[in-house]
C-alpha cells in the first residue's frame, strides 16, 4: 500500500519518458489546480502524486510511474485470480490529457489494464484493476499520464494499493 505520505513507496519514475510524476500536497501549491486534498487523510496537508501541465510542457508528453516487481514466483501470484490493484485518481479540467494504466513484464511486454481521457470530474475517484495471471514473468504496475492542452489541468493518483495475494 503506498499513500504517498512520506516517500514514493518504492514505485519508481521510468526513464522512457517526457516528465516526472511530483509528490505533493493541496497546502503547498499555488496554482489554481488539482484536488483541494489528497484521498487519504482527506487533508490538504495529505500527500499524493500529480502531473500538471504547466505552459511548458507539450500536449502529448508522457509521465511514467512504475510499481516495484511483483514475483510470479509468489504461489499466490502465479493465478492472479481476484488479485487487484486499488487506486484512487484525480482528473479534472476542460483539456485535461489522458491516464493509462499498464501491466508490464520484465521482458518489457505491456498490456492495457486501462484507459482514461478527458475531464473525470472534480473529486477523487476508485479504480480496481485485476492483474492478468498470464505467464510465469515477473511483473510492475505502471501509470502513464499523457498531458493535455489545459495549463491549469492535472492528473493525481494516490492509494495505490495490491491486494494481499501479491
Amino acid at each position: 500500500h503506498c499513500s504517498f505520505e512520506f516517500d514514493l513507496c518504492g514505485w519508481k519514475q521510468d526513464e522512457n519518458d517526457d516528465l516526472d510524476w511530483h509528490l505533493r500536497t493541496s497546502s503547498t501549491t499555488k496554482l489554481d489546480n488539482g484536488p483541494a486534498t489528497d484521498h487519504t487523510l482527506q487533508e490538504p496537508s495529505g500527500h499524493y502524486i500529480f502531473i500538471k501541465n504547466p505552459f511548458f510542457q507539450l500536449p502529448g508528453q508522457k509521465a511514467r510511474i512504475a510499481s516495484p516487481t511483483l514475483s510470479r514466483r509468489n504461489k499466490n501470484c502465479k493465478v492472479c485470480e481476484g488479485v487487484v490493484i486499488i487506486f484512487y485518481y484525480h482528473m479534472y479540467g476542460a483539456r485535461i490529457g489522458s491516464l493509462i494504466i499498464y501491466q508490464r513484464t520484465t521482458l518489457q511486454h505491456e498490456k492495457i489494464l486501462l484507459n482514461l481521457t478527458g475531464n473525470q470530474g472534480n473529486f477523487w475517484q476508485r479504480k480496481a484493476l485485476a492483474l492478468s495471471g498470464d505467464g510465469d514473468e515477473d511483473f510492475q504496475v505502471v501509470f502513464e499520464a499523457i498531458a493535455g492542452k489545459g495549463p491549469k489541468d492535472g492528473i493525481a493518483l494516490d492509494d495505490l494499493t495490491f491486494s494481499r495475494e501479491c
